[in-house]
């Protein structure tokens, strides 16, 4: 349809990214009502969203050596048929807590051919002065899947139930995959060549070794783990805001559904803020300024939960503008910093122990509320403070890892 890494080919990968990230959040954006009525505790639920991080980050592993022995494209287009029709066997069966649990976790196993190949072809196809930005417009494009999967949410929740719902949003992916197939037939599978000797497994050790790889992969790990966190509880926060507020529960839910997705909005700005400003400014610099002010909000968010709704959405959507800003830098940045050849296996390990974070995040969210009394108290500010803390916690290290690729990627005086 274009040529290879030309803006019309960015363009169709980036829509089928949109219709394929909608699924990401469509256990966030039914949140508040399956637990009403499954009776599931916030650590219950937290568990639900863990488990498709946990088959997700499992899938991304996979996923990232199929590209490098087959080719990103293939990769892509095989297993994105996985990819679109686990979601509609998750509404179909989906009853409760356990089959919930083990259906979302499939669904997770089979999303990473949607994102690992899709990076890898970005990094073969668009030159490195404009890859910044193409990787930006690519995780806006996830971004903007998630804003449209609250949002058609919050109206199918004003006329129809959860399970419409989720409906909806599970033919999505399938959409994602048939404009993937038309827009990738000019483009070539590309398998980089390996030095005599080395094996796919021998990549693993390979990256592992790659100093500034692992320094980009422990900032994204750490950065995944307060993003993660804030993605899958931001809907319910709201809808506890609202309810302090005078809403009726479901009124409540249509409306932190809603407006949550308009926080979603706020992270396709962010993305392609992000990538622009590190193909000016600097991959490291970047990531520095916007993992230092999602921090601060991390800290301070779940402590005002009392503000008027205007202003509590308007700080979330700075949040997620804020959290994601430097989300398509550490792709980037990981991207330039290992061989072609093994680029996939470092997404691979990346993903580990990046969604790894991502299995954990939502749980000790969960557990943190449960333990501090949200259970009696649905808006207290205490409790929301707590659990919103601990994603700060967990993204405290990210900043020192890019600040130690910082120093060691400067040019060293000569002399």
């Amino acid at each position: 349809m274009s040529s290879p890494g030309s803006g019309g080919w960015l363009a169709w990968l980036c829509a089928s990214r949109v219709l394929s990230a909608a699924w990401f959040v469509a256990y966030s954006a039914v949140l508040p009502l399956v637990r009403e009525a499954w009776g599931l505790s916030a650590r219950e639920a937290g568990m639900i969203q863990g488990s498709f991080h946990l088959g997700y980050l499992v899938s991304l592993f996979v996923v990232g050596f199929l590209a490098d022995h087959f080719g990103a494209k293939r990769a892509f287009l095989v297993t994105g048929v996985a990819g679109f029709l686990t979601p509609i066997l998750f509404v179909v069966f989906v009853e409760d807590f356990w089959s919930a649990l083990w259906l979302h976790a499939l669904t997770g196993l089979t999303q990473g051919g949607y994102y690992t190949p899709v990076l890898a072809m970005v990094n073969d196809n668009v030159e490195r002065q404009r890859r910044g930005r193409a990787m930006g417009f690519l995780i806006a494009a996830s971004s903007a899947g998630y804003a449209l999967a609250l949002g058609t949410a919050g109206l199918v929740l004003t006329f129809a139930g959860w399970r419409s719902a989720l409906w909806v949003l599970a033919v999505m992916p399938a959409l994602a995959w048939a404009i993937a197939v038309v827009a990738l037939r000019g483009t070539p599978n590309t398998v980089h060549p390996r030095p005599a000797g080395h094996t796919v497994l021998a990549s693993i050790p390979a990256v592992l070794k790659n100093r500034n790889g692992m320094l980009s992969v422990w900032g994204y790990t750490f950065h995944s783990w307060e993003l993660l966190g804030l993605w899958a509880w931001l809907p319910a926060f709201l809808t506890a805001s609202f309810v302090a507020g005078g809403m009726s529960p479901a009124q409540a839910a249509a409306a932190g559904i809603s407006l949550g997705a308009l926080t979603y909005v706020a992270n396709i700005g962010g993305s392609i803020l992000g990538g622009v400003m590190a193909d000016r400014w600097g991959r490291t610099q970047t990531i520095l300024l916007w993992s230092s002010a999602s921090l601060a909000l991390s800290f301070s968010i779940g402590w005002l939960i009392a503000l008027p709704a205007g202003l509590l959405v308007a700080l979330a959507c700075l949040y997620n503008l804020a959290g994601i800003a430097d989300s398509s830098v550490h792709s980037t940045v990981i991207a330039e910093s290992v061989p072609p050849h093994i680029l996939g296996a470092a997404y691979a390990v990346r993903s580990v122990l990046g969604f790894g974070t991502g299995v954990v995040s939502p749980v000790v969210f969960g557990w943190a509320l449960d333990l501090a009394g949200a259970g009696e108290a649905p808006a207290d500010a205490f409790a929301w403070g707590v659990a919103w803390s601990t994603l700060g916690l967990g993204g405290l290290l990210g900043p020192l890892a890019t600040w130690r690729l910082q120093r060691a990627s400067a040019p060293r005086p000569s002399g």
